[in-house]
């Protein structure tokens, strides 16, 4: 059995370390934040609930979040109407 200073050892690279690639991953799915609220209502079938669409329009103008990356889509949301409840 290998003792833990062996491991430790074998597991450690050899030579200068370096950055190999630095990205940004974002969703296809891009929703202006000022069209979030009618968007999620309309699609989660909440048009109704008027006070809390009204909350929830205030919630996003004051968060000065400009853009909404979504992997979800709207046909997704629709199969599987427990994600958006």
């Amino acid at each position: 059995m290998a003792s833990a200073e062996e491991v430790q050892k074998a597991q450690r690279a050899r030579g200068p370390a370096m950055v190999l690639a630095i990205g940004t991953a974002v969703p296809v799915n891009c929703f202006y934040q000022a069209d979030y609220p009618d968007y999620f209502f309309r699609v989660t079938n909440t048009e109704n609930l008027t006070e809390l669409k009204e909350k929830f329009e205030r919630i996003c103008q004051k968060s000065k979040i400009k853009k909404r990356y979504m992997h979800l889509t709207e046909e997704m949301i629709k199969e599987n109407p427990e994600i958006g409840t």
